[in-house]
This record gives structure tokens, sequence and C-alpha cells, in this order.
């Protein structure tokens, strides 16, 4: 039951958001070798002011707070960080320096919906 959240500087659209969230829970899915059901995407835009980082180039910035269930390996969690940030730099001009990805890992069953609470993730889900 990932929650993927998004703080940018972007200035994006309605139908922008929306398909760049179903971008993300696509691509997590795939990746992550799990379904899109629970997958939940927030997209939150900030002033220029609202968000720094020491490398920063001219230009907007993206940073990604991925809370995940445990047992992904760092090559699984690289493929989909990659694959997020270069959707933002090809898609919204984001520059790379300008982007930042963090996972925090939980046991599944801290992470609940109303209907349902969490289980361990194991390769064979997907």
């Amino acid at each position: 039951m990932p929650l993927l959240q998004f703080d940018t500087t972007l200035a994006l659209d309605e139908a922008e958001t929306e398909a760049f969230a179903a971008f993300v829970r696509e691509t997590y899915a795939d990746v992550m070798r799990t379904g899109t059901d629970h997958v939940a995407v927030t997209v939150r835009t900030h002033a220029d002011a609202a968000l720094s980082i020491g490398r920063g180039v001219d230009g907007p910035l993206l940073f990604v707070d991925a809370e995940i269930r445990r047992g992904r390996d760092d090559k699984t969690k690289r493929e989909f960080a990659l694959a997020v940030m270069e959707r933002a730099r090809e898609a919204h001009g984001v520059p790379s320096e300008n982007l930042k990805v963090v996972f925090t890992a939980h046991d599944g069953p801290s992470m609940m919906g109303y209907d349902r609470v969490g289980a361990t993730w194991t390769p064979e889900e997907g």
C-alpha cells in the first residue's frame, strides 16, 4: 500500500497532474511487481521559494517521498526512481540536479487502508 508523495515547483494543470499520477502508478506496479489499486499518489505544488536543494540549478524542482513496503532490493528501487525522474526531465523539463527520491520501507501491516491492512510483500505477489 505505497504512498508516493511528490513535492514540486512545477505548474501542472489538472490533466498533466492526472497523467503524471497515472504514469507513476503504472510504473510503480510494473517495476515493483504489484497491482495498481492500492498505489496512492499525491502531487503538491509549491511556490519556488518553498523548495530548495543545495546542488539545484535554475528550473523546477521535484522531490519524491516514496513510502513503500519492505522487501524491494536497491536495484528495483533505483529502477523506479530513475523512471520517475526521467519522466519529469523529459515531459516537464526538470533538470536532473533538481530531482530527489527518498524511499522509506515499512512492514506491510504498518500500511493500512480503510478496508485492509497491508501484508508482507513477496516477489511472487506481482
